[in-house]
């Protein structure tokens, strides 16, 4: 399959099955895409201390993201140089100043390099130190901290950090100027959530805006109509304020907006979201205003976007503080984590409220996340079915876009899925040859 293959998978309004169901294209995901992107780590308050590591992958690479003996965060392949045994396969520990291989105990510095091994005079005149196995583990391709946000590239060249991101970090900085204190820490272990379906699926979801009234009527639809039966109680619980917003109309939707940016990412909620008539929190503003001041302060508070998509794999929400990793782990399972931040300097309360959302909405005992995994299990097992080879996302598409600029439109649109698919081709053919390459050899 070569780069002209991978464009006809995508045409306007709509795209090939073969990008969800194909082992092959999976795999041609993991040695393309997932290598020429910027990808989550994870947050540099998972290691705070030096030593302090997490395993996790990229892709379907697995590596370490360590705090080095110099403060800073490395990301390293998680791999011997020797035989390839993981070095370390914990979710997160502490490996003081240096890792050692268990299996002929090579050791290697925080930054991957080579350190000792045993009995070293048997390499001697063998080549090993000046080969690239003699150098210790190897680092990825490249790494940015942005705001304690740790993402990597494993490609050693390409687009750099500002310039895949560009406007769309915009969504991370509300997040983090949530906090009196400028800064967000990690708030625990993820809920970790496994799905059978291709990982396009989820982040498709997350800026999908026409689903919530009819795949979440069975859960927030009937936790709606009880508490109407109950005469609508005020002051409402937050379990209320939570859910409700879910079945919202159509028209709430529309009025919402989506802004999509280049290389594939986007936000639901423009002007408003979900999350814009929760309860204030006791002492929160008037922290906040101590911070930054009146102004600053309203004008942080008033951005209320719904989910942010970070291209290819992350969904950022800001008002609750949450990120979701959707780690991919075969064309039809993915790893979904959920993680909850705390703002520092900020009520717990706020930390609290965002954990019950955790709770109830992505969770796998949440009663509507399994409206979702429902819906994409479905897909995933009907996308097998002979009669039509394309899915169709052409929901107000009326002629040609340009998904090298920034846009706001009607918050029903499917053009972010179009950003995303737009991005997923280019981010998959940027290192892979077209037919006339392949032909040539």
């Amino acid at each position: 399959m070569n780069a002209d293959d991978i464009r006809a998978m995508i045409q306007p309004g709509q795209v090939h099955r073969d990008v969800y169901i194909s082992d092959a294209v999976y795999q041609l995901e993991m040695r393309h895409l997932f290598t020429n992107a910027w990808v989550f780590v994870g947050h540099d308050s998972q290691t705070p201390n030096k030593g302090d590591y997490i395993t996790t992958q990229v892709g379907d690479q697995p590596v370490i993201m360590v705090r080095h003996s110099d403060g800073e965060v490395k990301v390293l392949y998680n791999r011997c140089p020797h035989k390839g045994t993981k070095i370390a396969i914990d979710r997160a520990g502490n490996t003081g100043k240096f890792f050692r291989c268990p299996y002929h105990a090579w050791s290697f510095k925080t930054d991957g390099c080579l350190l000792a091994i045993p009995l070293k005079k048997g390499y001697e005149g063998t080549g090993l130190s000046e080969s690239q196995n003699g150098k210790g583990m190897q680092a990825v391709g490249a790494v940015h901290n942005y705001r304690g946000f740790v993402f990597a590239r494993l490609a050693e060249e390409g687009i750099g950090f500002d310039d895949f991101f560009g406007g769309s970090l915009s969504s991370i900085d509300n997040m983090v100027d949530r906090a009196p204190e400028g800064r967000v820490e990690i708030s625990g272990p993820p809920l970790r959530y496994m799905h059978k379906c291709n990982w396009k699926m989820l982040v498709e979801n997350q800026t999908d805006t026409c689903h919530p009234m009819v795949a979440h009527e069975s859960s927030a639809g009937t936790a709606v109509k009880i508490y109407e039966q109950m005469g609508n109680p005020e002051p409402r619980p937050p379990a209320m304020q939570i859910i409700a917003p879910f079945m919202s109309p159509y028209e709430f939707f529309e009025d919402m907006g989506i802004r999509t940016w280049p290389n594939g990412h986007g936000h639901t909620g423009v002007n408003m979201s979900i999350h814009s008539n929760y309860d204030a929190i006791p002492g929160y503003f008037e922290a906040m205003v101590e911070s930054y001041g009146e102004e600053r302060a309203k004008a942080i508070l008033d951005e209320n976007r719904h989910n942010t998509v970070y291209f290819p794999n992350v969904m950022v929400k800001a008002p609750l503080t949450q990120l979701r990793n959707f780690i991919p782990l075969g064309a039809d399972r993915t790893l979904v984590e959920s993680y909850v931040y705390r703002l520092v300097g900020a009520p717990e309360q706020l930390t609290a409220m965002s954990a019950m959302y955790n709770r109830m909405i992505n969770a796998p005992t949440s009663i509507v996340g399994h409206d979702d995994l429902e819906m994409y299990e479905r897909a995933q097992e009907g996308l097998h079915a002979e009669g039509m080879q394309w899915v169709d996302i052409r929901r107000l598409h009326t002629g040609p876009e340009d998904f090298e600029t920034e846009a706001v439109e009607n918050g029903t649109t499917e053009r972010q899925m179009r950003n995303q698919f737009h991005a997923w081709a280019k981010f998959m053919t940027m290192s892979m040859e077209d037919a006339a390459g392949v032909a040539a050899q």
